[in-house]
């Protein structure tokens, strides 16, 4: 356990934190000397962790860091059922293939973050008690609570009023969620301020099994890339922690000058006193944004790549940002002649065949914006086409960070 006074875990654990229920009773908790069990909750319904949702394990870490256990919990049961926070429709359900397979990815990218030692971390997947319940046990559950206090809800709220189809089974996840509690008897359970409903529903369920309730402590949503929604990998404004070095360093210089406060408190894994130092003088006006912002991209690479890895990709940014060199490493494209017309392919369909733009449309967009490139010359005319002759060796962009090095068939 650390030497810290509960004053100052209190401090560390509390930073950044939206709710925290109750300071008081995590306070009691802390005095008693003995390592805390630490639940999180992840249902794996995506390939991908970002840094928004790296906020709430970085908080799982700061209680590692201070001896005690983390508790990781997979939901590959509940994952199947689709958590309704937030959602204004049914969620559509994954298989168990779709879920085991983004489990995997969740668990390797995790431990850029947490330490995975027995000591530390513990893993559950609530398939191991949830999928045995019978329907008395299932039964049991369900009169933990009334239809009156689920509605109390938000989103479900909205969704009644609203005339919009809520499921049983969605009335059924936040006392699945609460179960794991009562399983793993959880001293602090983590989660978004989205996930506040679910884990006082945990809290609510272990009180009635004569357990302690847990304390609940939620993390804000953090802002991706447009500094006005959610992180979202579906909106396309995210930052993902497995993301190629330069490709992290480059994102996090785009951030709004205003997020920076938000980030360095939520991103960077500081203790608050050095988030306080940084973001002083950002306010003060001795450290400009542009140089914040370089800070910021070093801190997180270096993070989930190693030390030495954000002054790598600031190396790298300045070459393409500064200097308009290519990237050092830039991705071949082997040219697709199936959609060729008289042996010459347009441009627009290479570009979309290389994966730098989602459709034709889009290619047309970006070259009438002047974003397209073949070998530093900006190209103009959307009807462009080229046999593969042509285009052999040539190095094309699309916008900022989008290369690609194009190869005749066969070479």
């Amino acid at each position: 356990m650390t030497d810290l006074s509960v004053d100052e875990q209190i401090r560390i654990l509390g930073a950044g934190a939206v709710d925290l229920i109750s300071e008081a009773d995590l306070r009691t908790k802390l005095e008693r000397g003995a390592p805390l069990r630490v639940k999180l909750g992840i249902d794996p319904t995506a390939s991908d962790i970002h840094l928004g949702f790296a906020v709430v394990l970085r908080k799982l870490r700061q209680f590692q860091d201070l001896g005690h256990v983390a508790v990781l919990i997979i939901g590959d049961f509940t994952a199947q059922v689709g958590d309704p926070s937030g959602r204004s429709a049914t969620r559509p359900r994954l298989t168990k293939e779709q879920v085991d397979a983004h489990a995997e990815t969740y668990l390797e990218q995790v431990r850029r973050i947490l330490v995975f030692d027995p000591d530390h971390l513990e893993v559950h997947r609530n398939a191991s008690w949830l999928a045995p319940m019978d329907m008395a046990a299932v039964l049991r559950l369900t009169a933990s609570t009334t239809v009156a206090r689920m509605l109390e809800r938000d989103d479900f709220s909205k969704r009644y009023t609203g005339g919009s189809p809520i499921s049983l089974t969605e009335f059924l996840y936040p006392l699945l969620q609460g179960q794991d509690s009562v399983e793993v008897r959880a001293d602090v359970e983590l989660g978004g301020t989205d996930q506040l409903f679910n884990n006082l529903m945990g809290r609510t369920l272990q009180q009635q099994r004569d357990q302690e309730g847990q304390v609940v402590l939620t993390t804000p949503l953090l802002e991706g890339l447009d500094g006005t929604n959610k992180m979202s990998k579906s909106l396309g404004n995210y930052i993902g922690i497995a993301d190629p070095p330069p490709e992290q360093f480059g994102k996090l210089m785009s951030l709004p000058d205003a997020l920076m406060p938000r980030y360095f408190q939520l991103t960077t894994g500081w203790h608050p006193d050095r988030v306080d130092e940084v973001v002083g003088a950002l306010a003060a006006g001795d450290l400009r944004p542009v140089e914040a912002k370089r800070l910021l991209a070093r801190t997180v690479v270096d993070l989930y790549h190693g030390d030495g890895a954000g002054e790598a990709a600031e190396a790298e940014f300045d070459k393409v940002f500064r200097s308009h060199e290519a990237p050092t490493d830039v991705p071949e494209h082997a040219l697709d002649l199936s959609e060729a017309v008289d042996g010459r392919l347009r441009l627009v369909t290479v570009l979309r065949q290389a994966g730098l733009v989602p459709s034709n449309k889009e290619a047309v967009r970006m070259i009438g914006q002047g974003a397209v490139r073949l070998d530093g010359a900006v190209v103009a005319d959307a009807d462009a086409s080229f046999d593969a002759a042509q285009l052999d060796g040539m190095l094309v962009q699309v916008g900022k960070r989008r290369w690609a090095r194009l190869a005749a068939p066969g070479d």
